[in-house]
């Protein structure tokens, strides 16, 4: 092939291209630090770049993000918890108290004003909240543990309860009738009201042992007659039980009658709508007794027991229903229908809840690859409604000890005032009466007191094991952080590895490829300038 002047030119003029292009390439590398500008420069380095860029983005999200808002939500439930232990270990003192030392007058109203005090703290911090977010109310984080005011509003409630929610507790009764017939108590005996001098004597005074289940909530509707259901062995069922019902024989509030405790048929239910009590009869508690959970069914919730109830008036500081039961709110019409089935405008809370081994409202953060944490804790399993419940058992208790006791008092120097021998006679024998049921209502506060104590210890457990599963997932949290550190540092560097070059080399490169193309204009040039003349 003949090589001509116009071949020549071409491929000089190439030669300055490529060196050119190979200066701004090294050239492009120096400013940018980086291997390649554009995917076309090295497909095989672009693709790895764009998944280990994937794999920080992603990285840095569970590291700076995720684990992080996961951290501040534990955190804020532990301090929350940590609050109520307090609460509660300060009440188990009190209660220790209580069970373990002679008490006198003054101890014993300082013990109820201490407890006073600590039922108005136990739920104080239920309201806890993380960035807006209320943190004990499951899925429903707009929504408060309690109500902030005092609040009307319909629930028909269903709590689930077993066997070992019934009581038994004992009755000092201090009513009696008087001379004219009409019903008395003893505690009303007070100085300025024995114009009269009423007979009363130690016969009069008793104590007696009943049955009931304890509402998680006072100052029920009476409106509505709650409905025990439970399940009772029938080999005729293909499960092998069958549902059964019980309903309140009376709704009646606690002061209508002398002594709506002593007064339960055997077979009957007796309903205490202001206290939220359901006084049940022996045989009525003996059948409730004997319901247990089979081990060795799986689809029967036999141990269950189920009371349905309405409640509408709710106090400040009051927990909200929905986020402890099964319940329904009524719509505007602030009606329920009368069968107990939920009109299309009321409102149905946690249906599943009535499901056999259903799951609780869990909250979960994506904190890895493939790692989901549950960051919060459910409000029962901290905030149990039965504490305000049993402290308001012994604040009535240790009330009513008070009270007699002052009736006690009075009295005394009321006979030792009084100069008339019958007179005398009578206030003696009211004083014997008052004796009687201070000694009947000491032994009841100091059951109470013993009784209590466990109760408590158990609340302060429950806490405790809330309190060590916060902990033992913010363990997890920081082994889980620490190990997000390492393999962020880890696909950083091999991202850098894959994309950044090496500035000494690539300043190396650079330097020749200038060179290059600077020779490459050189030889060019005294090629170009070859003319006719030369060949002649």
């Amino acid at each position: 092939m003949r090589i001509t002047n116009k071949i020549m030119q071409n491929n000089s003029l190439s030669n300055i291209n490529l060196a050119k292009v190979a200066e701004d390439h090294r050239g492009s590398q120096v400013s940018s630090g980086k291997k390649i500008v554009r995917p076309s420069d090295d497909p095989i380095v672009a693709i790895r770049s764009l998944r280990l860029r994937s794999s920080v983005t992603e990285i840095t999200q569970y590291y700076s993000r995720n684990a992080k808002d996961a951290d501040a939500w534990l955190k804020t439930t532990e301090d929350a918890m940590q609050q109520v232990t307090d609460v509660l270990t300060d009440m188990i003192k009190q209660y220790d108290k209580g069970a373990n030392e002679y008490l006198t007058s003054a101890d014993r109203n300082i013990i109820l004003e201490q407890l006073k005090s600590l039922k108005d703290e136990v739920y104080g911090t239920g309201n806890a909240d993380y960035a807006g977010r209320y943190i004990f109310t499951g899925y429903r984080t707009e929504s408060s543990l309690m109500f902030k005011e005092k609040t009307e509003k319909p629930y028909q409630i269903t709590e689930q309860l077993s066997a070992s929610d019934l009581r038994t507790d004992t009755f000092v009764n201090t009513s009696f009738t008087d001379n004219n017939g009409v019903d008395r108590d003893l505690t009303d005996l007070k100085e300025g009201t024995q114009t009269d001098y009423v007979d009363v004597e130690e016969n009069d005074i008793d104590k007696s042992e009943y049955h009931r289940i304890r509402l998680s909530y006072n100052n029920c509707d009476d409106n509505m007659t709650p409905v025990i259901a439970y399940k009772v062995k029938d080999a005729t069922s293909p499960t092998g039980y069958t549902d059964k019902t019980l309903t309140a024989a009376r709704t009646v509030k606690s002061t209508d009658v002398p002594s709506p405790y002593t007064n339960v048929g055997d077979n009957e239910v007796v309903y205490l709508s202001d206290t939220g009590e359901l006084l049940l009869g022996k045989d009525v508690y003996k059948e409730l007794s004997g319901v247990v959970d089979d081990p060795l069914s799986t689809n029967v919730n036999e141990g269950e027991i189920r009371v349905t109830y309405q409640k509408s008036e709710f106090q400040e500081g009051d927990l909200k229903p929905e986020h402890y039961f099964y319940c329904v709110a009524a719509g505007e019409d602030g009606n329920f229908d009368p069968a107990g089935t939920p009109n299309s405008d009321d409102i149905v809370y946690n249906p599943t809840y009535l499901d056999h081994g259903s799951k609780r409202q869990v909250i979960e953060y994506d904190v890895g690859f493939n790692q989901r944490l549950q960051v919060n804790t459910i409000a029962e399993e901290c905030f149990n409604p039965d504490v305000n419940r049993e402290v308001d058992d012994m604040i009535q208790a240790l009330e009513k000890i008070q009270k007699i006791e002052d009736v006690v008092s009075t009295l005394k120097n009321m006979l030792d005032k009084e100069t008339d021998p019958a007179k005398q006679k009578i206030l003696s024998d009211q004083i014997d009466a008052a004796n009687k049921a201070f000694t009947y209502q000491k032994d009841v506060v100091q059951k109470k007191f013993s009784t209590g104590l466990t109760a408590m210890q158990g609340f302060l457990n429950e806490v405790n094991v809330a309190v060590t599963g916060c902990g033992a997932r913010g363990s997890r949290l920081e082994l889980v952080s620490s190990r997000l550190s390492s393999q962020k540092s880890t696909f950083e560097i091999l991202k850098s590895e894959n994309e950044d070059v090496d500035l000494s080399e690539a300043v190396v490169q650079l330097t020749s490829a200038e060179q290059t193309y600077e020779a490459a204009l050189k030889a060019t040039g005294k090629i170009m300038q070859v003319n006719l003349m030369d060949f002649i």
